[in-house]
């Protein structure tokens, strides 16, 4: 593929994953094509080498890994993480709003949404459901309305004089309700369920409870007079996800002899303080597993960890000339000159010295430019799941992503040449030491 067809196809991932359940969904769809098995963590596991097998973590994240030939102790594992969560708002439990003639959603804010980017736009909802099935067994089962659903309209300038002085500004607490219908006298709180019921083909008496994004109805597209730029919701960090995941399906990346792992978390958004995220054991409960059942000395996970390599992906700031003030001088990154390794002295990225030259050294391999990023001093610097996983493992790790712009606004924007520069990086990565 070239890179425009890559983007293409990101953008149909990105369409199908309205949220961080359906974006594993789809990911395990994609791995089952490649022939992956589906393995259970409360089942045994066995492998031989050239086994490819994934295992879901409460249905938002996911690690699929291939079994290769070399020894583990002399190859250790390359390993890419990202992660399926972005920015957003969340249904509340108890979501219904009833008065003024309007039936209204409470929402609540996940991460650190652009709250702003959410007025005035074609909402709709996708996510869970956990219900009760015929056997009296607790499962979970996707949901998603297709159609424009939610609004939130902003206040009409004529009240809100400053706004273009002064910034929309909304409180998370009163202004954030979606309206979803006219109200009438009838509506009850049952109403909601009943919604999420015939959407769902389940009775209402099983539906227990529910985790609901909001979620942007308008497709991705690109943009820009040579179709140089594109946009959607959750690039960050889908686009990740997806530029890892086509480098290690790469018919080149599975036929290699050496042993590799994709690992999609979810809640790094907020933390990855969770069962599920990056900061729980997830990651290190496969990678355990997988070497326990290649090797048979008591040091030999240790050895292979130490022997191994993680890049952690995640979109990076590219530089906009609107805002100048807002960037290093000397560390501006572009659209469209390649990914960018991120870099930050108080270790807010897992990056250093011979992790960050080993990444350079895939990019020379495979023939595409690279950047280097570095914040601004006197502004917080974000962070990713590169140091806490590094930290968690003692893995050497590199964390990079392609530049972009409008990060965690509900319409993001990138370039087509760097999703595909990323995504020969990674090829380069899977299948060499």
């Amino acid at each position: 593929m070239n890179a425009t067809s890559h983007v293409q196809d990101l953008l149909n991932f990105i369409d199908a994953s309205p949220s961080p359940w359906h974006a594993v969904a789809c990911v395990a769809e994609r791995l089952e094509q490649a022939g992956f098995r589906k393995l259970e963590e409360k089942h045994s596991w066995s492998f031989s080498h050239g086994d490819k097998a994934y295992v879901i973590r409460d249905d938002s994240s996911i690690i699929a890994f291939k079994i290769g030939k070399q020894p583990l102790t002399d190859s250790g594992i390359k390993i890419l993480g990202a992660h399926t969560d972005s920015p957003g708002l969340r249904v509340k439990p108890q979501p219904s709003l009833y008065g003024d003639q309007l039936w209204r959603v409470a929402l609540e804010v996940y991460g650190g949404p652009i709250l702003a980017s959410f007025t005035d736009r074609d909402l709709s909802l996708a996510g869970r459901l956990g219900y009760r099935d015929e056997q009296g067994e607790i499962n979970s089962r996707l949901l998603r309305f297709t159609q424009p659903l939610l609004r939130i309209p902003n206040l009409a300038i004529h009240m809100n004089r400053s706004v273009n002085e002064e910034g929309l500004k909304l409180n998370k607490q009163n202004e954030l309700p979606a309206i979803l219908n006219s109200a009438s006298s009838s509506l009850n709180d049952q109403d909601f369920l009943q919604l999420l019921a015939r959407q769902s083909g389940l009775e209402a008496a099983q539906i227990l409870s529910w985790e609901l994004s909001v979620y942007d109805t308008q497709p991705g597209s690109f943009w820009g007079v040579d179709q140089a730029f594109y946009s959607n919701s959750q690039l960050d960090n889908l686009a990740s996800c997806h530029a890892g995941l086509t480098a290690f399906l790469d018919a080149q990346s599975l036929d290699s002899d050496l042993t590799s792992v994709c690992a999609f978390f979810d809640h790094e958004e907020i933390g990855s303080e969770s069962c599920k995220g990056a900061a729980g054991s997830f990651l290190a409960d496969v990678l355990q597993r997988l070497i326990n059942s290649q090797t048979h000395n008591t040091d030999d996970y240790q050895r292979v960890l130490a022997n191994s390599f993680m890049v952690s992906a995640d979109m990076a700031h590219a530089y906009h000339p609107n805002y100048p003030n807002a960037y290093e001088s000397n560390h501006k990154v572009f659209i469209n000159q390649g990914p960018v390794i991120k870099i930050n002295a108080n270790h807010r990225y897992a990056s250093q010295c011979l992790s960050e030259a080993q990444f350079m050294s895939y990019c020379q391999q495979a023939g595409i430019p690279f950047q280097k990023y570095a914040h601004r001093g006197d502004l917080a610097c974000g962070s990713t799941i590169g140091p806490i996983s590094s930290a968690k493992l003692g893995i050497a790790t590199v964390d990079v992503g392609n530049p972009m712009w409008a990060m965690h606004s509900i319409r993001e924007s990138a370039g087509v040449a760097d999703h595909g520069y990323l995504i020969e990086a990674l090829k380069v990565f899977f299948s060499t030491r």
